[in-house]
């Protein structure tokens, strides 16, 4: 797994329940033997996108394609979730290395004081 990669995993709900296998995009390494990668979760969910922050991926897109997602989706900032890697179900697809960058910089220009 590598930063840029659309991979499946498990994920908790919004609303409670048992985790549903969902798309995430691994945002980057982590360093330490536990939780070693940061994911933000992938939502086709399309309502209540915040302006500069989230960002849609859909058809028409360079790197549609190749992320292997199937419809419009959006990539959630605020959904972060730290993963060991045997909690991944596999990757499925990969983003653009700009798309990736600008993520990544929207994360780290947000949490400087």
């Amino acid at each position: 797994m590598n930063p840029g990669d659309v991979v499946l995993i498990p994920l908790p709900q919004f609303a409670g329940g048992p985790p549903k296998l969902r798309p995430a995009l691994a945002l980057a390494l982590l360093p330490g033997p536990y939780q070693n990668l940061l994911n933000c979760g992938v939502s086709t969910q399309l309502a209540n996108l915040q302006p500069s922050w989230d960002e849609v991926i859909q058809p028409g897109d360079p790197d549609f394609a190749s992320s292997s997602l199937r419809q419009s989706s959006a990539v959630r900032l605020s959904y972060l979730y730290a993963a060991d890697r045997s909690e991944l179900a596999g990757v499925i697809g990969q983003i653009d290395p700009a798309r990736l960058q600008r993520l990544r910089q929207r994360l780290s220009d947000h949490l400087r004081p």
